[in-house]
């Protein structure tokens, strides 16, 4: 048995999906209403990785966003402002040049939003992106050899992708919505951080489907079990169709009720998004806010 055969073996995979919907439904039920209150509101805008990964995309509505960034504290004094601002490797230097803000540089890489391409493209593209200034990157994990179960592969990918980071937040994409089955899931999480990512993430946004919210217990469940076995906590970023208040409500219960308050910090847990802070920004205000 390898090394890695024999750490996939630690961890409990005998809940199956409908034993997680009733989970997960056990605590929106019992704790939602708890925290749906301006104060959480506010708090989550700090936990958001303003994202922008359009086909169209250009240095001048990229430019945009990162003004708005740039005056976010001035404009709304007692909210946080943005975690990350996360944007495609060819804007990685823009954003360097022109954000004034202590706000993270997060830039896709490692042929995202796929993964479908050679390693030694994956691993010059986070260097040139680290390079360029990004301080987190984000990658897809292959999800066709998650689902062979190829994990001794991934490791090493990720390993290599990891070195390459030179420092910086890697957040690993798990793309839950295609691999589905919670044992998969589960497995595939915890491929990532022996590897050494800094997070786990649900989507890319691409897929029709993105995150739900049994995906994030999975992924929660993961987290906590491998700390508990490593001392090391591992953060995790919800991504794909988290648009209203209601919704990110619903992840950070989920977060706080299985892993505990003390992830609820931009550090161990970050939410992707476009959309989502002006509808945070209209539930504080409660009249509508559209600034991003």
């Amino acid at each position: 048995m390898d090394r890695l055969s024999a750490v996939l073996q630690k961890y409990d995979y005998s809940l199956k999906l409908e034993d997680i919907t009733k989970r997960v439904e056990n605590i929106i039920d019992k704790h939602l209403a708890e925290n749906m209150q301006k104060s959480v509101y506010a708090q989550l805008i700090g936990h958001v990785d303003l994202t922008s990964l359009k086909t169209d995309d250009t240095e001048d509505s990229i430019s945009a966003m990162i003004e708005k960034v740039n005056a976010f504290d001035d404009k709304f004094e007692i909210i946080p402002h943005p975690a990350a601002v996360c944007v495609y490797p060819a804007f990685v230097g823009l954003v360097r040049s022109t954000l004034t803000e202590d706000v993270e540089i997060a830039a896709v890489a490692g042929g995202f939003p796929h993964s479908q391409t050679m390693i030694e493209v994956k691993v010059a593209e986070t260097s040139l992106c680290v390079a360029e200034g990004a301080t987190e990157i984000d990658v897809v994990i292959p999800v066709g050899k998650v689902m062979k179960r190829q994990y001794e592969e991934i490791l090493e990918e990720l390993t290599e992708i990891k070195a390459a980071c030179h420092g910086a937040r890697l957040k690993v994409i798990l793309e839950t919505s295609l691999i589905r089955d919670p044992e998969l899931i589960k497995e595939a999480a915890v491929v990532a951080m022996v590897a050494g990512a800094d997070f786990i993430k649900t989507s890319t946004g691409k897929d029709s489907q993105c995150a739900s919210l049994e995906a994030v217990y999975t992924m929660c469940e993961a987290i906590a079990e491998f700390n508990k076995q490593n001392n090391t906590k591992v953060g995790i970023k919800v991504a794909g169709g988290v648009s209203t208040t209601s919704d990110v409500v619903k992840y950070y219960t989920l977060v706080k009720e299985v892993l505990g308050e003390e992830w609820l910090t931009p550090d161990l847990f970050r939410i992707g998004a476009s959309r989502l802070v002006n509808n945070l920004l209209t539930s504080v205000s409660e009249k509508e806010v559209k600034y991003f």
